[in-house]
């Protein structure tokens, strides 16, 4: 629609509009920490851990682009982006709540059920998650430009920051809480439980409470039309006028690629990284259950401490998701988000190289700053590109930028810890402190591109 047709959103309304984003962040956060355990503990190494992990990435790459063109396409009486939200929704809660049961359901294959099963179950699980994730995902973020006057485009976006910053905090902090303050342990089971009524329960309240904009008949017959001649090209073609609306909207994929290597080496491999090098519980895969069950207090102790990082890392994302994006209105994005981007790679040596608890937790409370940046900015940059009628499809073309160079850090990445063994005390273990390295130099990268920006005004 034409911008004068777009509304301008209240406080208020921002934050009722983020409700919905607050239950998917809460799902996606606890399977972010508690995927790795629950894989590990049926046998998935380093490598394979990595390679279910592909699930996220691959999905993003597929899964986005074609729910982006198809609600595009979609006129209901509903909305054009509602009914992706709560069908994403739907299926990512039962398979949050499904996943920590995947031993039981090896079990109904019978007592000879092959060893590897569960965890191909769980697998699947996860695959099925990430793909709900990434279905309500991409229509969510194109309510954005859809309903949204372009001018409150950064503010927008920082909302749906701090509604993830929120979201995961208090996914990541409920279970130590609790086990604080009532000295209770929560399972595995009932965080992921948890994680799936928050997700439903979220999108409901949006599916419910947000109205998209109603076009006038002409807009309405022109935004089809626009939408038809994107749906009716190769995908490739569509890619490829994407990126040739401006070399900026180039640059702006490129910052995405090299962040999102950086972003997902923190978080695929942080609690493996507090559980094996900092609490220096050895890998467990291949020791005798006698072992395991010696290690396994500790291992506990490292997840929730793990959680608490999350939960710190989250909350200073929360708190600075609404500052960063008026630092951006009077500095202009790309030096905000550049500097953010340094502050963050700067995290990373720090946990690289920590020696206790105290300067990992520190860290991560720095790279919060980094997320928050992170989840805005680059998306108000590429907002001022899109053409009208075309939102959910380029929101799916970008979100490639930040699937594909994930599957970077799921393989390479992983193969590479998976070969840098050490022993720790006679025990086998891996290099995980080597994710940040890695990482800190791909945020460097982003940080120079970042600031070879020309920013589009208004």
């Amino acid at each position: 629609m034409s911008n004068e047709n777009l509304r301008k959103f209240t406080s208020a309304q921002l934050l009722n509009f983020c409700i919905g984003f607050f239950g998917l962040q809460f799902a996606w956060q606890m399977r972010i920490i508690l995927s790795g355990p629950l894989t590990e503990s049926l046998g998935a190494s380093p490598l394979l851990y990595g390679l279910i992990w592909l699930a996220g990435p691959v999905t993003g790459i597929v899964v986005q682009p074609i729910i982006g063109a198809l609600s595009d396409n979609t006129f209901t009486r509903f909305g054009r982006r509602i009914p992706y939200l709560f069908f994403g929704a739907l299926f990512g809660a039962i398979g949050l709540i499904l996943l920590p049961k995947s031993e039981f359901l090896s079990s109904l294959f019978g007592a000879n059920h092959p060893a590897w099963l569960a965890l191909a179950i769980a697998a699947l699980f996860i695959w099925v998650i990430d793909a709900c994730v990434n279905a309500a995902q991409g229509p969510y973020r194109a309510l954005i430009p859809d309903n949204i006057d372009k001018t409150q485009h950064a503010i927008a976006n920082s909302f749906l920051s701090f509604a993830i910053g929120l979201g995961s905090v208090v996914a990541a902090g409920a279970a130590p809480f609790l086990k604080w303050a009532f000295n209770y342990q929560m399972s595995v089971d009932a965080q992921f439980t948890m994680a799936g009524v928050a997700f439903i329960l979220g999108m409901l309240w949006t599916c419910f409470t947000f109205r998209e904009n109603k076009a006038t008949k002409e807009e309405t017959t022109e935004i089809k039309l626009e939408a038809k001649k994107s749906a009716s090209k190769p995908f490739i073609q569509n890619v490829k006028e994407f990126l040739s609306t401006s070399p900026e909207v180039g640059k702006i994929c490129l910052i995405q690629f090299f962040t999102w290597i950086g972003l997902m080496s923190l978080l695929i491999f942080f609690t493996q990284f507090v559980v094996h090098i900092l609490y220096k519980v050895p890998d467990t895969t291949n020791l005798a259950q006698n072992v395991v069950d010696i290690f396994a207090p500790i291992q506990t102790e490292a997840q929730n401490f793990a959680s608490i990082c999350f939960a710190f890392f989250n909350l200073i994302c929360f708190v600075v998701a609404i500052p960063i994006a008026k630092m951006a209105e009077r500095n202009g994005n790309k030096r905000v988000h550049a500097i953010s981007l340094l502050t963050m790679a700067l995290s990373y040596f720090l946990i690289a190289f920590a020696t206790n608890t105290t300067m990992v937790f520190i860290a991560m409370g720095v790279a919060g700053i980094g997320w928050a940046s992170t989840l805005a900015l680059p998306f108000a940059m590429l907002s001022k590109y899109i053409k009208e009628g075309t939102e959910g499809s380029a929101m799916g073309i970008f979100n490639i930028f930040i699937s594909a160079p994930q599957v970077l850090v799921c393989t390479l990445l992983a193969w590479f810890i998976n070969i840098s063994t050490f022993e720790l005390e006679g025990y086998p273990n891996n290099h995980w402190d080597y994710a940040f390295l890695f990482g800190a130099l791909m945020l460097i990268i982003s940080a120079f591109v970042t600031l070879t920006i020309k920013e589009k005004e208004e």
